[in-house]
């Protein structure tokens, strides 16, 4: 697979290139270079060329890299899109450019402004932009979406992953990384009834002035929600009962109807207000504005302090770490299991160190196994601070996959081995019943799958 030479963390500027390498075809009439055709999509040349291109631009030895192995790639991404178009997955024209603001903000304060934007990409204005990019995000969602579908009920038992395991040749056997397990005491300042009753009167007024005034629930997120992962496209989110969002979220966002804003509601993350946009199946589409209470630099200080006497506590051995997140934590999710940090991934307790989030790991590089930190002042994404202590309760070296002691991790590649096996099936069988062409320069090429139907 491709995927295997592109290098995730390049720089932004090329970030929009990155999950585009699946170029919608452009104009049929050049006929002398069109690749390949897939249902209906065309892969041109340029397409490969492009793709070559960006991996070279992140630093890739492309040298081993064959264009037979670049044109197999832009192959399963059409046949997942045209299936996606035949299975009737819709991605909406507002779904796409809600997503293209989104990634044209952040490129813009990459790049410096609109102008350079558009000249790095060799487009004359922003309608050449948008219109050169549409199909290409519309394509990489197709194409995503198809992938989800075809792998998304598929489970793995404790006796398949037993099986899995055991048919692994013992020079084989995956390493597991050093890991760390962590727990924390979380103390955050108290915010006033009268701060509270400031954001809700302000998401009030916004939300009548959308309702009896007309104004524009998009323009107002942009301008008031302090949500840095939607502000900047209106407050959008697409969502269904699996995605993961906090419950008081998905509990008002599921018992609106289309075109209704709720009342202010509060989460974790500050107060909130919901307009459902769409309602498509079991799909929500929504944009929502979160304002935060703001923190007063009296509540700052007294939390502080509070935080001080409970590590001085902990330390003159008057309470022990557990007994002291169970009882004065304010961090819900760990306070019950005495501070126990979960990893998000597995569910377990384990985290591997170089896996860490870079913040967290530079809170906790340094710290010994039953040591804990001094206090660290952290915010929230949203930015609201508050006060932690963390406690490194164990480290584990690099070591050879064992199967009683690393069984999630077991769990996790058995699954992506069955899932990689459905996939393969599923190309197989829709190669075999879907058009596909294969220019004469590609003929003599090895593909993994059999696109030359031999």
């Amino acid at each position: 697979m491709i995927s295997k030479f592109i290098n995730k963390t390049n720089l932004l500027a090329f970030a929009f290139l990155l999950f585009s390498v699946i170029t919608f075809a452009q104009k049929k009439q050049k006929v002398d270079g069109v690749a390949a055709v897939v249902g209906n999509y065309i892969v041109l040349d340029s397409d490969i060329d492009l793709m070559l291109l960006e991996l070279k631009t992140q630093g890739v030895d492309t040298e081993k890299i064959t264009r037979c192995e670049l044109l197999g790639k832009q192959l399963e991404d059409k046949l997942y899109a045209h299936q996606a178009v035949q299975d009737s997955i819709v991605v909406t024209d507002e779904e796409v450019n809600t997503f293209m603001d989104s990634q044209m903000n952040t490129m813009v304060e990459q790049i410096g402004s609109k102008e350079k934007l558009f000249e790095y990409y060799k487009k004359k204005d922003e309608e050449d932009f948008r219109s050169y990019f549409f199909e290409i995000i519309k394509l990489n969602k197709l194409t995503s979406q198809m992938q989800r579908k075809i792998v998304d009920e598929i489970t793995v038992t404790p006796d398949e992953v037993k099986q899995f395991f055991n048919k692994i040749p013992a020079d084989k056997v995956p390493t597991i990384g050093a890991e760390i397990e962590l727990s924390q005491i979380v103390v955050k300042p108290i915010i006033s009834k009268e701060d509270k009753q400031k954001a809700i009167d302000k998401l009030k007024e916004i939300r009548n002035d959308v309702i009896n005034n007309g104004g524009s629930f998009y323009s107002k997120a942009v301008i008031y929600s302090e949500d840095p992962g939607s502000s900047s496209n209106g407050g959008y989110y697409k969502m269904n009962k699996k995605t993961q969002f906090v419950k008081e979220f998905k509990d008002v966002a599921f018992r609106l109807n289309e075109g209704e804003i709720s009342e202010p509601f509060e989460t974790e993350f500050g107060f909130h207000i919901i307009f459902i946009e769409k309602i498509i199946g079991q799909d929500i589409e929504l944009r929502h504005i979160l304002v935060s209470p703001k923190v007063t630099s009296k509540a700052m200080k007294e939390a502080s302090e509070k935080i001080d006497g409970i590590r001085e506590k902990i330390e003159k051995g008057e309470i022990t770490f557990e007994d002291a997140a169970k009882a004065s934590s304010d961090d819900k999710d760990t306070k019950n299991n005495g501070g126990l940090l979960l990893n998000p991934r597995s569910s377990e307790p384990r985290f591997e160190i170089s896996k860490l989030d870079p913040a967290l790991y530079n809170q906790v590089n340094g710290i010994l196994q039953a040591e804990m930190s001094k206090v660290i002042l952290d915010q929230e994404r949203q930015g609201t601070k508050f006060f932690k202590i963390l406690k490194v309760n164990k480290k584990t070296e690099e070591h050879k996959a064992d199967f009683g002691t690393d069984y999630i991790k077991i769990k996790e590649l058995a699954l992506s081995d069955k899932q990689f096996q459905e996939i393969g099936k599923w190309m197989a069988e829709k190669i075999e019943k879907n058009y596909i062409k294969i220019s004469n320069d590609y003929k003599e090429c090895t593909f993994e799958n059999n696109w030359l139907k031999k």
